[in-house]
């Protein structure tokens, strides 16, 4: 019988379809069509894109040019900026503000390549500590409130360029979506004295619900999943705000993550999907309680009128049934590679 479940930080449900669910073999992404086009990101192109606000590089190496491996460039049509005044402007009962705030991309990789699974585990890091790089230099702009980063995969999760990157924009106000996980683990923390991220996951650490668990994170898909094969990555040390990150963290959290996107591309064929970092509000007072971790949200159905009328989703495959199926990704990877091999020898 299909099931409604909460989400345990938030006020929202989902509904999970325990017949007729789908496997990973029900989802075939739609293919991704190259693109022809000259890309600003590779390098080489430097010149095509706003000059850039961070980049690691060789020690030798100049601003602009080829010699880097991660670089951080303004977006060239960006959502806000930071040149704007912060004024809001009421109208009657509409209020406008004026448009505040930054707008980034991160390069992840010289090369032409649009999935980050390709990078090594140590170029994985470097995108962390760009990241965290930025994250710190911005909340020295008191207005600015939150720091959003954020990934998107293919055409159908919103990304315009093939090159992997992810964006960052910086907010003169918290979101609603942080705001109300924030009133949720402050409203847990004082019915109970825990924070329940940490109660999440060490609830589901071993469990069934578990994809990989590594030293400092666990990476595992969520009892009220909104998305099939939607997966959240948690800090086991409690720590609200993502900037506070330290090495152990970082290479931990770049093997984990990198291998819950491995398995999410071997298990439904290398869907579109949005990734997310849900972290503490800066220059606000708010989000001490708080516990960062990142969401990776594939795009493997469509929100209709249902999920946008009430806020409500409907997922059509148990998180039960999405978590072995990524935990067996590994294996079955191994057993392909083997049997190509051998089907190779004897040729």
């Amino acid at each position: 019988m299909p099931e409604w479940r909460k989400d345990p930080v938030v006020d929202r449900w989902v509904a999970v379809s325990t017949e007729r669910a789908k496997r990973p073999t029900d989802y075939r992404p739609p293919a991704e069509q190259k693109k022809k086009e000259r890309c600003p990101l590779c390098k080489g192109h430097e010149g095509d894109t706003p000059p850039e606000v961070l980049a690691f590089r060789r020690i030798d190496g100049k601003s602009d040019l080829p010699g880097w491996w991660v670089r951080v460039v303004p977006n060239k049509f960006p959502a806000c900026r930071v040149e704007e005044e912060d004024r809001v402007i009421t109208e009657g009962v509409n209020v406008k503000r004026k448009g505040v705030g930054a707008h980034e991309v991160i390069v992840e990789t010289t090369d032409h390549e649009p999935n980050l699974i390709n990078q090594t585990e140590w170029q994985i890091q470097e995108v962390i500590w760009a990241w965290r790089q930025r994250s710190l230099d911005l909340r020295g702009d008191e207005r600015l409130k939150y720091i959003s980063i954020f990934k998107n995969k293919g055409s159908v999760a919103g990304s315009s360029l093939e090159h992997a990157h992810s964006q960052l924009i910086a907010l003169p106000m918290v979101p609603v979506e942080i705001a109300a996980e924030i009133d949720g683990v402050n409203a847990y923390r004082e019915s109970t004295g825990t924070c329940v991220y940490c109660d999440l996951w060490r609830q589901e650490a071993a469990g069934e619900r578990t994809v990989i668990e590594g030293n400092e994170f666990l990476s595992f898909v969520p009892y009220a999943a909104r998305f099939p094969f939607e997966m959240w990555i948690v800090p086991k040390k409690h720590e609200a705000d993502f900037g506070r990150i330290n090495e152990a963290e970082v290479r931990d959290l770049a093997g984990v993550l990198r291998e819950s996107l491995r398995r999410l591309a071997w298990t439904v064929f290398d869907p579109p999907f949005n990734m997310v970092l849900h972290t503490s509000p800066v220059n606000d007072g708010s989000g001490g309680e708080y516990h960062w971790h990142i969401e990776i949200l594939p795009r493997l159905t469509i929100m209709a009128g249902f999920e946008l009328g009430t806020g409500c989703y409907i997922n059509p495959t148990p998180p039960e049934i999405a978590a072995a199926a990524l935990r067996e990704a590994e294996e079955r990877r191994r057993e392909l590679v083997t049997t190509v091999r051998e089907v190779t020898a004897g040729v």
